[in-house]
């Protein structure tokens, strides 16, 4: 029975048959945004189930884990993963810090842990090791160019064993000028150094070569 309604009063008016009711939407499929660390983690385990156990790929997993003091690169990039082997099922990782007190040493090596799990890994050991001691001489060059983009002074020239080495100046990385100064030898962390330049008057740090 549809009611119609004329002015105030409404009367009832006979109907048979169906009213069409509007199409159902698609149901919305929520997920993680493009590009997000849950998207990657989710990919890899749908691949994980398929592939199979190999230090290759074991490699590439975690190479793609961040340094926590310097976000915008990879351990890989800062030259801290040092290998990666499997035998059997269990992957070995071996690390070096870039120096000995380290605070981020724990937070990487637990980062590596839940990124292999994640990706299927089941059986995952971390060895941190100090010898060879770590050198910025095994940062890659597109480490130290992101650096640079991110406001660091990436390191200058390589450290080389023998003489005193002579200071060279620190190109700026926001303006490029070689006018800058020291103003302290240790910056946000223990392996930079704080600069000001006397150019665009802007403080950054200076990824120490040693």
């Amino acid at each position: 029975m549809v009611t119609a309604v004329a002015g105030a009063h409404a009367q009832p008016v006979p109907f048979s048959g169906s009213v069409p009711l509007p199409a159902a939407a698609p149901a919305e499929i929520r997920g993680p945004r493009s590009g997000s660390a849950a998207t990657v983690l989710s990919t890899v385990r749908a691949s994980a189930a398929t592939e199979p156990v190999t230090a290759e790929r074991a490699r590439r997993v975690a190479a793609a884990v961040v340094d926590p003091e310097v976000p915008v690169l990879t351990i890989e990039d800062l030259g801290v993963l040092r290998d990666v082997s499997v035998d059997g099922g269990r992957v070995a990782v071996t690390i070096t810090p870039t120096y000995s007190g380290c605070p981020a040493v724990d937070t990487i090596r637990d980062d590596l842990v839940l990124a292999l799990t994640d990706a299927g890994f089941d059986d995952v050991a971390v060895r941190v090791t100090l010898a060879p001691a770590w050198t910025t001489d095994w940062m890659s060059e597109s480490g130290k160019e992101k650096l640079r983009a991110y406001g660091i002074a990436p390191p200058t020239g390589r450290a080389a064993a023998g003489p005193v080495r002579v200071a060279l100046a620190v190109k700026c990385p926001r303006c490029g000028s070689l006018d800058t100064k020291e103003l302290a030898r240790f910056g946000s962390t223990s392996c930079k150094a704080l600069y000001e330049c006397r150019a665009c008057l802007e403080p950054f740090d200076h990824f120490k070569v040693h």
